[in-house]
């Protein structure tokens, strides 16, 4: 990661700076997962940046209102800051279930990424898990190609069984799981 890239824990007053994250991205590849193998589906499925006033999914107050979630249930949301501009930000919940923890939100801005801020993020949200005592970490991916990539390389794996609290949340994404 850049040297000059921060890590930090947000507290919920910070939470709108969500808005500074650029998470447009091109998606021409899609994964549908079918219990531990992923299908490609190729098409035109590209990102956009998140809507500053809407209130649906895609927009910065759906973004602050899951993050309030993650801090509700007991999570830490770390940010990855360039100088005082949000580039990055992450939330783990360290026991969705007794010793599972969830790697619940990952975006990097576009022009941060392939720079390791991700990496680092997903490294310290991991810490943050094991210090609480988990042992295993599950993850409700984004079904993209670059996103899917990201997780398994970090040593997740498409599992057969995904917890159906985040199937339910998420039915199109792809679960994923990995020790720690």
């Amino acid at each position: 990661m850049d040297e000059d890239v921060e890590l930090r824990v947000i507290d919920r007053s910070e939470l709108a700076r969500v808005a500074e994250i650029d998470r447009s991205e091109r998606i021409d590849v899609l994964y549908e997962q079918r219990g531990t193998e992923l299908v490609a589906r190729h098409g035109e499925w590209s990102a956009h940046a998140w809507d500053p006033g809407g209130e649906g999914e895609h927009s910065v107050g759906a973004q602050v209102r899951a993050l309030e979630g993650y801090l509700d249930a007991g999570g830490t949301v770390i940010g990855a800051f360039e100088g005082d501009r949000l580039v990055g930000i992450g939330a783990v919940v360290p026991e969705l279930r007794p010793s599972i923890a969830q790697l619940a939100y990952l975006h990097v801005t576009a022009s941060a990424r392939s720079r390791g801020v991700g990496r680092s993020l997903a490294e310290r949200l991991e810490e943050v898990a094991r210090s609480a005592g988990a042992s295993e970490m599950v993850v409700s991916a984004t079904p993209s190609e670059n996103t899917v990539r990201f997780y398994m390389g970090r040593g997740f794996r498409p599992t057969s069984e995904p917890l159906p609290e985040l199937v339910a949340l998420e039915p199109d994404d792809v679960h994923l799981r990995r020790p720690l």
